[in-house]
């Protein structure tokens, strides 16, 4: 009986441990540290919603108002100053990013091509508007649709992606491009070409 007693007070010592659903990583420091280990699992949102479902309690005491401002007051200033300069990185490097992108944005021309392929007959070859964040696929076939001719996405000698349309209508591929993705594109960044064909002496 005396031994029966010894294990029920050493189960009534022993620390009732929740383990998340989402992370599998205890929700809380067992010590009461100002943290969760939910945060360090990359699913910290997730884990915030399967604790709410299934442990209301313990949400409550972790993430109520009172307790997320309890928690910040509590934090070192090596912590908070840490965590300042982590943001700050965070955000330098996304605008250098958003500024690399938009740089080579402004650089990047889309040329519009008249080629000669036969006599009285052209084609016109666009290329370079991936870069701008458009598909050629589609953009091949809203301009077929558009000027009710064929139109489709092939690969240049270079293996550079174009969209080849049958007939002269780079003008009017200009205008259709400013007017329907003009956002996207500056007009400044659109370039008319002529390519003539070559002829043969003989």
């Amino acid at each position: 009986m005396a031994e029966v007693a010894q294990n029920s007070s050493a189960e009534v010592q022993a620390k009732q441990v929740v383990y998340c659903g989402v992370c599998t990583l205890p929700p809380e420091h067992i010590n009461s540290e100002v943290f969760q280990y939910c945060e360090f699992g990359g699913t910290a949102k997730k884990c915030e919603e399967w604790l709410k479902d299934n442990h209301a309690d313990l949400y409550q005491r972790l993430y109520s108002e009172e307790a997320l401002s309890s928690n910040l007051s509590e934090l070192s200033v090596s912590v908070r100053e840490r965590a300042a300069k982590d943001a700050a990185k965070k955000e330098a490097k996304a605008a250098a990013a958003e500024a690399r992108d938009a740089e080579r944005k402004a650089a990047a021309k889309i040329q519009i091509k008249r080629v000669e392929r036969n006599k009285r007959k052209h084609v016109t070859v666009i290329t370079g508007l991936e870069v701008h964040g458009l598909e050629n696929k589609k953009v091949a076939k809203e301009l077929g649709k558009k000027f009710a001719t064929g139109s489709s996405v092939t690969k240049s000698p270079a293996g550079v992606e174009e969209i080849t349309v049958q007939g002269d209508v780079s003008e009017d591929v200009q205008e259709w491009l400013l007017e329907v993705y003009g956002k996207e594109i500056p007009e400044s960044n659109i370039e008319l070409v002529e390519d003539k064909k070559k002829k043969t002496s003989g």
